[in-house]
């Protein structure tokens, strides 16, 4: 049984996550189309372009980040022809270095929303832009700021 395109772009997602939680940076660039026009926005960054640029954030991240483990919700696809659309929430855990050496310095939890754009090549399909924008949370001082009427 063959798989649909859907499927297809939904692992290609997937392989994208897992290659950054295990700092696989080589089969991370092999996710990525060969073109130079891709490009990458990470939460607070600005706008990446071409491959190298793109390629280089996620060497600097990979080195920066001991432990990162994302849980994927709300995921959709959607497909006009040789192009894929993946839409998802981005439920990150990540944790730095210790000030003592052996030891995962303290875990923190963001969340982002993520916008992956995908190709169909003919090595299967290939990311050709993400964009990451994060997910402001609301305080109970905000909630606390409207005065009763």
């Amino acid at each position: 049984m063959s798989r649909t395109d859907v499927e297809l772009v939904e692992e290609a997602n997937t392989r994208f996550y897992e290659a950054m939680e295990r700092g696989d940076f080589e089969e991370l660039s092999g996710l990525w189309c060969d073109d130079e026009d891709i490009s990458c926005i990470h939460p607070g960054w600005p706008v990446l372009s071409g491959r190298g640029e793109v390629l280089r954030s996620y060497a600097l991240i990979m080195a920066n980040t001991e432990y990162i483990q994302f849980f994927l919700t709300d995921v959709k696809v959607s497909l006009a022809s040789d192009t894929a659309l993946v839409t998802c929430t981005e439920n990150i855990l990540s944790g730095g270095p210790a000030e003592e050496s052996g030891e995962l310095g303290p875990l923190v939890g963001q969340l982002v929303v993520a916008t992956n754009v995908f190709r169909r090549t003919s090595e299967g399909w290939k990311l050709w832009s993400h964009h990451g924008s994060p997910v402001l949370a609301e305080t109970e001082d905000e909630d606390n700021d409207e005065t009763p009427p």
